[in-house]
């Protein structure tokens, strides 16, 4: 079973369509994306093989530069510390197993919920919610 974390908590998971569809693509870490199609791909799974393997941050990120605006979804070993990265680089979601979810509780991934607030951007431009 897995949870799926979002900026509300955790949820059970709400994809019913499967993931081994022409609907579903699944991206390693190392994953090239000039050989990637995108047509008619609703989710996007990017793995994450280690917490310390920071590469499918990027490769959200360049996914939604490049126009897409389905459902990205990271997955495998990503902690609650990297939950506001996951958002800021444009995940919509985070899918832990329930071994990792019970390690790292919903209180703690709630904690990084307000990503938007607390950014170094935000510092910079002296927001009230970042002081």
């Amino acid at each position: 079973m897995t949870v799926i974390v979002t900026d509300t908590g955790f949820a059970a998971d709400d994809w019913t369509g499967g993931f081994e569809g022409s609907d579903v693509l699944e991206l390693a870490s190392d994953a090239n994306l000039n050989d990637v199609s995108l047509g008619g791909v609703e989710l996007v799974r990017i793995s994450f093989p280690s917490f310390a393997d920071g590469r499918g941050f990027t490769l959200a990120r360049q996914l939604r530069l490049k126009g897409y605006e389905g459902r990205l979804r990271a997955f495998g070993h990503v902690i609650a510390d990297q939950y506001a990265m996951a958002r800021r680089s444009g995940f919509d979601e985070v899918e832990l197993s329930d071994d990792l979810a019970a390690r790292q509780p919903e209180d703690q991934w709630l904690a990084r919920a307000n990503w938007k607030d607390h950014s170094y951007q935000a510092r910079l431009r002296g927001s009230t919610a970042a002081r």
